[in-house]
């Protein structure tokens, strides 16, 4: 009888990946993260990356994880106003920020600034522009442009068209061809020049 030649046995740390760790075994910190307008305490590893904690711990699944390389800007998140990678930050750099995710578009969101919210409090003026010059289509990618256009407008409220178009080029999309996007942040940004103009002339005449 021909015994077969068995591999050896790997060693259980060898096997097991990371997370199966016993909770009790692995190094743990307290961060205090600002997402939002709300303070968030929370217990993880510091190896965590900024969107991991944002969909995981605290359940905020509208920032999507494309690419994990930075490439396709899905994960694209405001920290301090910045549009930022957060597949490629981890969580605790982020300590002491303030963090914006695609929720706080929304008009109930606490840190949706003055000016881009909707009456009925539903979305924000840059997303209804979205959705009227259908600027998404599976819709995957649609929070990471949000995030990088609602940061770009915040530093550069009055771009021509040929910047806006530089900006977009940073994100991937697969269904729009851009162009829709590209239409939906002018007609954004004009919007927001004829509401700050109207509260100019208004300030102007009391």
């Amino acid at each position: 009888m021909t015994t077969r030649p068995q591999p050896p046995a790997a060693s259980p740390d060898a096997a097991a990946p990371p997370d199966a760790a016993p909770l009790a075994e692995r190094e743990l910190q307290l961060m205090v993260l600002d997402v939002n307008g709300e303070r968030h305490e929370v217990i993880t590893e510091p190896r965590r990356t900024l969107v991991d904690v944002l969909r995981h711990e605290l359940r905020l699944t509208g920032t999507h994880v494309g690419c994990e390389h930075g490439i396709c800007g899905a994960c694209t998140v405001l920290v301090d106003g910045r549009p930022v990678r957060s597949c490629l930050m981890f969580a605790a750099q982020a300590e002491g920020a303030r963090i914006r995710t695609v929720e706080a578009l929304s008009a109930g969101a606490p840190d949706a600034p003055d000016g881009v919210r909707d009456p009925a409090g539903q979305l924000s003026d840059l997303q209804r522009a979205f959705r009227a010059r259908h600027a998404l289509q599976c819709g995957f990618c649609t929070p990471g442009f949000l995030m990088l256009a609602e940061g770009f407008l915040a530093e550069r409220p009055d771009p021509d068209k040929e910047e806006i178009r530089e900006v977009v080029a940073a994100n991937l999309c697969r269904c729009t061809g851009y162009q829709p996007i590209v239409e939906a942040i002018e007609d954004c940004a004009a919007a927001r020049r004829a509401e700050r103009a109207a509260r100019s002339d208004a300030r102007k005449e009391k």
